[in-house]
């Protein structure tokens, strides 16, 4: 470190390398500062003085994710906790990550977690429910006094106040300053964590994991982002604390947007049928995947389908240039009452046949179903499908599943998970119509920072229950939302119905990102992304409220040279505003619940 950041660590105890964020302990607590000003709080966490170790400071390549490069930089300290155990923690320019560390363990259990963040009362923050599936919403709250919703999906409150919250937390300590609570690099023999709260202490708890530890053994990185919502935004920190890659050869693994069976007809892909007609309209559209849905197993024994199977499927769709991804339940959590195939992965022999197979078929990935939360069992578990899946060049995408905690660095083939309250749940419960919009407009700051997030955008039409979303909002989403497999939710017959322009926008839309920049908002308000592929920037905003919104648009930093700018925006009468610009807006007034993209050739 140079002179000037060494006295300010002295002083403070520890700081990043830009020394805008610092540490010091005081009375048992350890403080996190933004510009000298407390943030957050840890209690109980037995730390003595933090010990310079070293500058982290390396790149690294993304195959998708929010930026392609990206700098892992950091101050490195430790303290120890005990004769065989420390603390590692590094900061950040964006927050800080720390790990404990332990050694010389002799079939002992896993050591109890010693990690609680004091949240006071009044504090905003976006807090989400914890379930399995990772499915809820985030309201806007002052409190940790939030009753219970019951019911999955959440559809009714009971008396009964919640305790328990899953990954991330976003919380506004100072006006204008934020930290987002999530942890990263979940490895063999770890168990996810979830928080607990009593009051303002909010406790880490490793979920269950009965494994007896010899050896070396660490939790998972405990990570804060902070600062600004550009750099909540922003950040790769999730990814920059977690194991690289060991695949020599990537060059198999290619992101792209995906037609998507299940949104419009509320079940599976057991009829041959409905399946050639995704696969034409991703023809049509000029997109790179079709999405064979559960039940595909199911084929043959339905009369219409004549005999045909999913590997006629398979061929049909490899036929006209369409690379097809098809379901499986992983037969760990849902599996009595739920659609299969199922227990085709489970043991190893089997999932290597069965991998092999799709391999062997022309199956390009797999959609892996209905996981069982954060324990141990599961974290192994989607490991060895990631392993084996990257065997046989399969794309993975998770669902039904924990978000994601770093693995889409560690195993590049996983291209997206769902582990978010998404667009499936107009097909289940008629409260999400309401609060969609807001919902939409907090996971960029929430959710979507920690990885890539099926969530299933852009609907036109509508499945059991209604969206109130402008056509431009849901347009919006699918640049808003980053995900290597983008799965397009709504039906042939709305996506061919809509205006070339849309149409033409969906074949050229790309799902890999050079770089990514906020641009303004505010969580379930409005949030305004740019991402740039190669010399195209496409700027994507969302009104996350019932009354119109103008909102801010400052692109400054592409220049004031020659653009070709094309926008899709809605009308007052709730129609497509399809136009091309010659200049760049400085703010765009959005419809309620309305949106707009832009298109802009550099």
């Amino acid at each position: 470190m140079n002179t000037l950041l060494l006295s300010l660590a002295l002083f403070v105890g520890a700081a990043s390398p830009n020394g805008q964020l610092s540490v010091k302990t005081t009375d048992a607590k350890l403080e996190i500062c933004y510009n000298q000003q407390k943030v957050l709080e840890l209690a109980d966490i037995p730390f003595s003085d933090l010990t310079f170790v070293r500058e982290v400071k390396d790149g690294y390549q993304m195959l998708e994710g929010k930026r392609l490069h990206c700098t892992n930089e950091a101050n490195e300290y430790q303290t120890p906790i005990g004769q065989d155990a420390r603390i590692v923690m590094r900061l950040y320019n964006d927050g800080i990550a720390f790990r404990y560390e332990y050694t010389g363990l002799q079939d002992s259990k896993v050591p109890a977690e010693q990690t609680s963040y004091i949240i006071p009362e009044g504090t905003k923050r976006w807090m989400q429910q914890w379930s399995d599936g990772y499915e809820g919403f985030f309201p806007m709250t002052t409190t940790a006094n939030v009753k219970t919703l019951a019911g999955f999906g959440g559809s009714f409150e009971k008396e009964e106040i919640n305790t328990h919250w899953g990954y991330p937390l976003l919380m506004e300590p100072i006006d204008g300053v934020f930290a987002l609570i999530t942890e990263a690099n979940i490895e063999r023999r770890q168990s996810a964590s979830s928080l607990f709260n009593e009051g303002e202490v909010f406790s880490v708890r490793q979920d269950q994991n009965d494994l007896l530890l010899t050896g070396d053994w660490h939790t998972p990185w405990r990570v804060v982002i902070i600062g600004k919502l550009a750099d909540i935004v922003e950040s790769t920190l999730v990814t920059d604390v977690s194991e690289p890659s060991r695949l020599e050869d990537v060059s198999w693994i290619k992101p792209g947007v995906v037609s998507w069976i299940y949104w419009a007809n509320n079940h599976g892909s057991n009829d041959y049928s409905i399946i050639t007609k995704y696969v034409d309209m991703a023809v049509t559209l000029g997109l790179p995947y079709v999405l064979i849905d559960a039940e595909w197993d199911e084929m043959d024994k339905v009369a219409s389908n004549e005999g045909k199977t999913i590997e006629d499927a398979v061929a049909y769709a490899n036929a006209k240039g369409v690379k097809p991804l098809i379901w499986y339940n992983s037969s760990v959590g849902w599996v009595d009452g739920a659609p299969g195939p199922k227990y085709r992965l489970n043991k190893p022999e089997d999932r290597e046949k069965e991998f092999a197979w799709c391999e062997k078929i022309g199956v390009a990935g797999v959609k892996i179903d209905f996981f069982s939360g954060d324990n141990q069992m599961n974290m192994d578990y989607c490991q060895d499908l990631l392993e084996s899946a990257a065997r046989h060049h399969l794309l993975v995408n998770f669902h039904g599943a924990p978000i994601p905690r770093g693995w889409q660095r560690t195993y590049p083939n996983l291209l997206s998970t769902e582990g978010v309250y998404g667009a499936e749940w107009y097909n289940n419960v008629p409260h999400f119509t309401k609060k969609a919009a807001s919902h939409n407009a907090i996971l960029p700051y929430t959710r979507n920072v920690i990885g890539p997030m099926d969530y299933t955008p852009c609907a036109f039409s509508d499945s059991q229950h209604p969206h109130i979303t402008t056509l431009a909002h849901e347009l919006a989403l699918t640049v808003l939302y980053e995900s290597g497999l983008q799965h397009l939710a709504d039906r042939p017959e709305s996506f061919l119905a809509q205006p070339k322009e849309v149409q033409a926008f969906l074949g050229q839309l790309p799902t890999v990102w050079d770089e990514t920049r906020f641009v303004s908002g505010y969580p379930g308000e409005s949030a305004v992304l740019a991402r740039r592929n190669g010399n195209m920037w496409y700027v994507a905003g969302i009104n996350g409220s019932d009354e119109p919104q103008t909102l801010a648009n400052d692109l400054s930093f592409l220049g004031n040279g020659n653009l070709s700018v094309r926008m899709f925006a809605d009308d007052a009468s709730g129609q497509w505003q399809i136009s091309t610009l010659t200049q760049l807006p400085s703010q765009i007034v959005c419809q309620p619940r309305g949106g707009f993209v832009l298109v802009i050739q550099i």
